[in-house]
């Protein structure tokens, strides 16, 4: 059976507990509409139909489900988004880190077979233009967590069991930018009640 260690799970350090903190933008509908702000609203309602024209089918979602404004969270498949290859080398690397850590542990101890919880917490990961238009269009980056078990068996060779959680506020937040484009005019889009932040959750279960 071996035996499972109760410390501190590995993997923990630089993650943080909680995922990202709220943005500084203004609540929903706390601020006057503006004659510019149905501009921009006109604006953000021909993007998803050109998106799906594109092929930029999760893009075309998201920009959609902000404009109906009701806030209610959305959940995606998270292995698409694992299948990236930015994600799935930043999963990796506290994957490896989560072997080297328990084989340290392993070492030190009667090495028998053993099992060791593991946490990375919540980290950030960037998705460019160049990894997936698509993604990039609907989350640009988010925060992921892996926590799983890591077993050692008595000839030091190591298994991972493993869940890949994923959270992103989605919003623009005020004073940001992307390719010289400006956020706050969109971001208004929500602090004046004519479109609702919102989260966006999944999760993906693996084995290495």
């Amino acid at each position: 059976m071996g035996q499972t260690d109760l410390s501190r799970p590995l993997g923990r350090d630089g993650g943080w507990a909680d995922a990202e903190p709220p943005c500084g933008n203004a609540a929903f509908a706390e601020l006057p509409v503006r004659p510019y702000d149905f501009l921009t609203l006109a604006v953000c309602r021909a993007l998803p139909p050109l998106w799906s024209l594109c092929r930029l089918r999760n893009a075309a979602g998201m920009m959609r489900h902000y404009l109906r404004a009701d806030g209610t969270p959305v959940r995606i498949d998270a292995a698409d988004l694992l299948a990236l290859p930015a994600v799935r080398a930043a999963a990796d690397e506290q994957l490896a880190h989560w072997r080297a850590e328990a084989l340290d542990r392993w070492r030190a101890g009667p090495r028998a077979p053993a099992a060791y919880p593991a946490d990375s917490g919540w980290r950030d990961v960037l998705i460019t233009r160049r990894i997936s238009a698509d993604w990039w269009l609907a989350l640009r980056c988010a925060e992921f967590r892996l926590t799983g078990t890591v077993r050692v068996d008595g000839d030091g060779a190591t298994a991972v069991d493993y869940r890949f959680a994923l959270h992103k506020g989605w919003n623009f937040d005020r004073g940001g930018s992307e390719l010289g484009v400006p956020f706050t005019p969109f971001a208004r889009l929500h602090e004046t009640g004519l479109a609702r932040e919102f989260a966006v959750t999944g999760e993906a279960f693996g084995h290495a």
